[in-house]
């Protein structure tokens, strides 16, 4: 013991001691476990499991071990193909509504129906009349690339929690994810499902919601905690993370459902190395219908200096091969899997963040800059579902809290470049963060790197996509349609509905054919999209990504059309019997006709001519 005590300083001897205290302990009430209820059984293996947790996270927040992986063990030990595959063949065989992700389609016109319909998509924002439809435990499409399903990954897997927060939540979707995760993961290996209800007023996801648990021998893995008052999104996760059991954390949100094998994939990185987060592809669940679809094939995540979250493209290397996980400078947020010491290492999430925003790029920045790292993994994916048409919950009458999150962070972590943030956001500029001490305690004791080297070694290509100082727009103005003399118009549209032409004159009317060569509303983040090559596409507004594709349109001085790049096709515009409006489209190009003719007030022709050769920003490498 003295030669020990040489070598180890006291918090740390004492700190080991423990250590193997707990674990004698935790194998003792393993191994003595044999069935008997009257010796020991399921409860006191928890209870010791929950003891190792809380020691672990004591350790962590103290600075004790760091550094030290909790998972070595396991990288030394053979790999192992995970599939299911006698779960994965029932699956196959499933038919009904929703099944094998395929849209659900319902025709029932009875008023009462239609009603009930509604007034559940307003306050859910997505048809949960349809989810009520649908089978608890559907199965759904493989959609990973063929070459996943060969990848073989390490043969044992630390213990993981799954956390889902959620707010008045669907009561069925919420039980499908929960199915998902129970179907879709290796058994033994999540240990436990955490429930966070943020105070939900929908009675039936209080005491109502653990009886059904109950009933259906689910209270065994899961368990939900309700709070008393509305924590918002950020507090609701981490109030999860402090009763959680499991080795390794995943945050996923209450409305997604896990695809198969979705959990070695984003587990591995972090047995290789415990200060790594790992993100799934997150893949769409429609709104309207239940379809399970991919999004893409995966991009790193990045922002722009207004703080939307935005997507970089993939390098050559990284395109090489399509299963191996790739480094992203942003996770997006909702859907990630983290040790469980790296995240009490890293204090969690900043607790004076209020309800949600910002969080994302709080642990994103720290993780990297406090030498850790952030991977996607393709071969793990979560479908999500997007909402739409309505959002369901109100504001929380607090004021601008999401400028204040924004101005925690940026004082924090983002060092001189927050200034390019306040010059496109004054608003985050003058916000109170109030107290930083313990967050700047953090980045000290944790000998943070700067930002400077965040933007330099991990987002090296960010200014390429998403300048600090924006260049000049290639057009912008009144877009005014030759053969009908209307203006597009965007006045009270949402996403994902189709523009139009109205008569010139007020309303979102001001366009910009913007340097990325996406068409959008002047000064917005709101812009063109058209999803197929199909004659008589809907132009719809969507989030501007960045990325042409579906949004990338080139501008034609000499005819005046704007081509959508990836269909050759052209903007058109239908007008009706009036003449008074009309609904915009793409169709087969074609110089004659007048309504393809759009005129801008201001056009720069040498930005236009340079740009227009440009490849597709997706198709751009470092």
């Amino acid at each position: 013991m003295g030669n020990i005590g040489r070598v180890l300083p006291v918090k740390k001897l004492t700190s080991l001691l423990v250590y193997v205290l707990i674990v004698a302990v935790i194998f003792y009430l393993g191994f003595s476990y044999r069935g008997d209820t009257n010796f020991v059984g399921k409860d006191e293996l928890k209870a010791a499991a929950k003891f190792h947790a809380e020691h672990v996270k004591e350790q962590a927040l103290a600075g004790l071990n760091v550094g030290i992986n909790p998972f070595s063990e396991y990288k030394e030990l053979p790999k192992k193909d995970w599939h299911d595959y006698a779960a994965m063949e029932e699956d196959a065989k499933r038919v009904g509504l929703g099944e094998q992700g395929k849209p659900v389609a319902t025709s029932n016109n009875d008023p009462q129906i239609k009603k009930e319909r509604d007034a559940l998509y307003r306050v859910n924002g997505y048809d949960a009349y349809i989810s009520d439809l649908m089978s608890l435990n559907r199965s759904i499409k493989d959609i990973r690339h063929p070459e996943c399903k060969n990848v073989q990954y390490v043969s044992k897997l630390p213990s993981v929690t799954v956390i889902f927060p959620f707010h008045n939540e669907h009561r069925s979707t919420i039980v499908r994810g929960i199915y998902s995760i129970l179907n879709r993961s290796p058994k033994g290996v999540v240990t436990q499902i955490i429930l966070v209800n943020d105070a939900s007023t929908k009675e039936e996801l209080n005491e109502p919601l653990n009886d059904w648990l109950r009933k259906n021998g689910l209270s065994d893995k899961v368990e939900m905690i309700i709070n008393k008052k509305r924590e918002g999104l950020i507090r609701a996760r981490q109030i999860g993370a402090h009763s959680a059991i499991g080795e390794i954390l995943v945050f996923l949100d209450a409305h997604s459902e896990a695809n198969y094998n979705w959990l070695p994939p984003l587990v591995e990185p972090i047995v290789e190395n415990y200060k790594t987060i790992v993100c799934p592809l997150v893949d769409v669940i429609d709104c309207d219908t239940y379809e399970y679809r991919a999004q893409d094939d995966g991009a790193r995540g990045s922002f722009d200096w207004n703080f939307n979250y935005k997507r970089l493209p993939l390098s050559k290397k990284d395109k090489k091969n399509p299963t191996k996980p790739f480094e992203s400078p942003i996770m997006a947020g909702g859907y990630f899997a983290i040790s469980t010491k790296w995240f009490w290492e890293l204090g969690g999430y900043d607790d004076q963040l209020m309800i949600w925003g910002g969080e994302q790029y709080e642990l994103s920045f720290k993780t990297w800059q406090c030498h850790g790292s952030m991977v996607d993994a393709p071969c793990s994916r979560v479908g999500h579902i997007y909402r739409c048409k309505y959002v369901p919950f109100p504001n929380p009458g607090i004021g601008d809290f999401v400028s204040k999150n924004y101005k925690r962070v940026a004082v924090v972590w983002m060092d001189d470049y927050a200034k390019n943030l306040y010059q496109r956001k004054p608003s985050i500029e003058k916000a109170d963060p109030g107290d930083l001490s313990k967050q700047l305690a953090l980045r000290e004791k944790l000998k943070c790197k700067s930002f400077k080297w965040f933007m330099e070694k991990v987002a090296f290509d960010q200014d390429k996509f998403y300048p600090a100082i924006e260049p000049e727009d290639s057009a912008n103005g009144t877009l005014t349609n030759q053969g009908s003399k209307l203006c597009m118009d965007a006045t009270n549209l949402s996403h994902n509905q189709q523009l139009r032409v109205n008569k010139c004159g007020g309303g979102r009317q001001t366009f910009s054919l913007y340097y990325r060569n996406d068409l959008r509303i002047k000064g917005s983040q709101d812009c063109l999209d058209a999803s197929s090559s199909n004659d008589g596409t809907p132009v719809v507004l969507f989030g501007c990504h960045g990325m042409g594709g579906n949004q990338r349109f080139t501008y034609s001085s000499t005819t005046k059309q704007i081509i959508h790049k990836i269909s050759k096709n052209c903007l058109d515009a239908n007008v009706d019997e009036g003449g008074l409006s009309g609904n915009v489209f793409t169709t087969k190009c074609d110089p004659t006709k007048a309504s393809q003719k759009w005129e801008f007030p201001y056009i720069n022709e040498g930005l236009i001519v340079k740009r227009n050769i440009l490849p597709d920003r997706g198709d751009e490498d470092d």
